[in-house]
């Protein structure tokens, strides 16, 4: 099954590329890897959630809005790959938890990103990964999720 498959079976549906907040493009391809900037969590152009994972915001929400970034990310990939079907693997996952200094669950939040991966593209889905805790993130987002896909030349 296709990734556009997949989408579409999962009841999901590519969202336009978020416009960069700052100097940079959403992605960039590079030969046969497309690398895209972090993606935050946005919806319709506006973040639904802002704060710290553990004080402002809970895990379980910072997991789906993880997997709202990776979606943003497919997009970007997809934008300067010729399609979502044109992504062969997901090489690399970086998340971002914006985090009190308490919480440690930061792998537990990326998983959100993780496994829409691999909802949408099985087993190439299957990637390499960080989990990073930080102070603060862009807008005050929860989470940042980048990703380094490999493409078809």
């Amino acid at each position: 099954m296709s990734a556009s498959e997949r989408l579409a079976e999962l009841g999901l549906t590519l969202p336009e590329v978020a416009a960069p907040v700052a100097a940079y493009v959403p992605a960039v391809r590079d030969g046969d890897l497309v690398l895209t900037s972090g993606q935050l969590p946005f919806v319709d152009g506006a973040l639904a959630v802002t704060g710290k994972v553990g004080a402002d915001v809970d895990a379980d929400t910072a997991q789906q809005l993880a997997a709202t970034c990776a979606l943003n990310a497919i997009a970007a990939a997809a934008s300067v790959a010729g399609g979502v079907d044109a992504i062969e693997r997901v090489v690399k996952v970086v998340g971002f938890v914006a985090s009190d200094p308490s919480f440690t669950g930061q792998p537990g939040v990326v998983n959100g990103a993780s496994n829409l991966l691999r909802e949408v593209f099985g087993d190439a889905g299957q990637h390499a990964r960080s989990a990073v805790g930080v102070a603060v993130l862009p807008l005050d987002s929860p989470v940042e999720v980048e990703i380094t896909v490999r493409v078809r030349s």
